[in-house]
């Protein structure tokens, strides 16, 4: 008898190699945006899409605050059209890092999520910045 991990057969690898590749197009993770900070080869907009509050608490160093709600053609204008943009909320439990994405495709702008939120970024025992400002990776947390 098969387990409930075995019952459904895994895919073959030619189409997993298809589904996770696939998956890099949408997300990057807390320690590559990281990474790409502390080596100074930030090629995104970080975008924490939380409100100000929360955001003002702790947030990913630094992350603007635009609320997903915000997110609107006429905001989205001061950047080039090739922005990519990379979203974060809460974490896995939350969707509002899907709504901003979705609302940013919906607008054209590239977008990535980064997987794991506030929670993930927590996870890999990095400091938050607090506050107003966006803030940098040499902000005490």
């Amino acid at each position: 008898m098969a387990s409930n991990v075995t019952e459904i057969p895994a895919a073959a690898p030619e189409r997993a190699v298809a589904h996770f590749g696939r998956k890099f197009e949408f997300e990057t993770d807390c320690w590559d945006v990281h990474e790409s900070m502390r080596t100074g080869r930030m090629d995104f907009v970080l975008l924490d899409v939380r409100g100000p509050r929360l955001y003002e608490e702790a947030h990913v160093p630094g992350a603007l605050n635009l609320p997903h709600g915000k997110i609107t053609a006429s905001r989205m204008a001061e950047w080039p059209p090739e922005t990519l943009f990379v979203v974060y909320c809460a974490g896995p439990h939350c969707n509002g890092a899907d709504r901003g994405a979705l609302r940013l495709a919906r607008l054209g702008r590239p977008v990535k999520l980064m997987i794991g939120g506030m929670t993930g970024w927590a996870d890999e025992g990095f400091a938050f910045a607090h506050g107003a400002e966006p803030g940098s990776l040499a902000t005490p947390g």
